[in-house]
């Protein structure tokens, strides 16, 4: 499935904040990506249409299982980058995690695996 980058953080910040609780709205996720709520809005109805989230009309934003597992591989790719960026790099907390932020939707499929086993060796 093709996702553009603006997808996946949206997919990203709604699979975060169920962690944190199970509710989540519109609002929360405008706060945590400090955009606008008119954003938001739009955003989740193309997520809606690609059947990655559910929604009640004005109700919770829920993951379906397919948007779950982009999700989870985006989130995986990011703290990936994250831990490479910081343990071989020695780049501050903060300055990696908004540099994975970036590089986690134009790297390769390639390169993520090399980083992998670079990292986990």
């Amino acid at each position: 499935m093709n996702i553009s980058a603006s997808s996946e953080d949206y997919l990203e910040a709604i699979f975060v904040l169920q962690k944190k609780k199970k509710e989540v709205r519109g609002k929360d996720i405008a706060d945590h990506l400090n955009i606008k709520r008119p954003s938001v809005t739009d955003a989740i109805k193309l997520l809606k249409d690609k059947q990655l989230v559910s929604q009640e009309k004005y109700g919770f934003i829920e993951l379906t299982p397919k948007g779950k597992g982009v999700a989870e591989e985006v989130l995986k790719k990011h703290q990936l980058i994250k831990k490479f960026l910081q343990t071989v790099l020695g780049l501050d907390e903060k300055t990696a995690d908004q540099d994975a932020c970036k590089m986690e939707h134009g790297l390769s499929k390639k390169t993520i695996d090399l980083i992998m086993q670079y990292v986990t060796n």
